[in-house]
């Protein structure tokens, strides 16, 4: 057999905690693809670890009823100001992969910049799914979010800031397709702040996550703004009519 084997497994808690403490990997709670060693799958696993990978289907008919579960468990109605800021920052990245399309036409050099802030959003998706009051200490501790994110975002707002011209006049979304779609993301992206801000008001939320979106919409502005200089675009200035 060779030394190796890429086997896609379904695990259980105990084949997820064998493997993962062996390669620091993160594991999806369905199942993952893995580098297993022949003799670290002989030592430490049996068959009774392994079950078939079963087809996961799109629809569960569980939210037939109107209402939808959390991370902990916990079932809410719809439109729940929970999955109301799920709902939107889904959304966000989203519109953001369509904006990412358009840069990606022009070998824009912030392309990967988007590429990671959509992680981000994946991860700050699994904040908002995990209320605290319904959380164990499992779910807490699968949470942490790095401020760093925030700070790289900062860097990445002077940096552009530099190379733009003044701004001098309010602007309308323009400037080309990049520009416009990553106007639009920003729009987006002010209303998932304030459904954070509304839940942020009735229930617990990191304080990080908020600011990270907070800063996010600063930084989709400053983005169309510079793909629009990159592209010789032109931007519309809003004059009363």
């Amino acid at each position: 057999m060779a030394a190796r084997l890429f086997t896609l497994i379904q695990c259980e808690t105990k084949l997820c905690s064998l493997v993962g403490n062996k390669y620091n990997t993160k594991l999806s709670a369905y199942g993952f693809q893995v580098p297993i060693s022949q003799r670290f799958f002989q030592q430490h696993l049996s068959h009774t670890d392994i079950v078939p990978v079963r087809t996961m289907k799109i629809y569960t008919k569980t939210g037939d009823k109107g209402t939808s579960s959390l991370y902990t468990g916990e079932r809410r109605v719809k439109f729940d100001i929970r999955f109301e800021a799920l709902g939107t920052i889904d959304e966000l990245s989203s519109s953001i992969g369509v904006a990412l399309a358009f840069a990606e036409e022009k070998n824009h050099t912030f392309v990967n910049e988007l590429v990671k802030v959509q992680c981000i959003l994946q991860d700050i998706g699994s904040f908002i799914a995990t209320p605290s009051a319904s959380a164990r200490e499992s779910h807490q501790n699968n949470l942490h979010f790095d401020h760093d994110n925030t700070t790289e975002l900062e860097r990445a707002i002077d940096k552009m800031t530099e190379e733009l011209p003044p701004l001098k006049n309010f602007i309308l979304p323009s400037g080309g397709k990049t520009s416009s779609s990553l106007h639009f993301c920003r729009a987006v992206c002010r209303r998932a702040e304030r459904q954070l801000a509304q839940l942020r008001q009735s229930e617990d939320m990191d304080s990080s996550v908020y600011q990270y979106i907070n800063r996010l919409s600063d930084y989709l502005f400053t983005v169309a703004r510079y793909a629009c200089m990159k592209e010789g675009q032109h931007e519309h200035i809003y004059r009363k009519v």
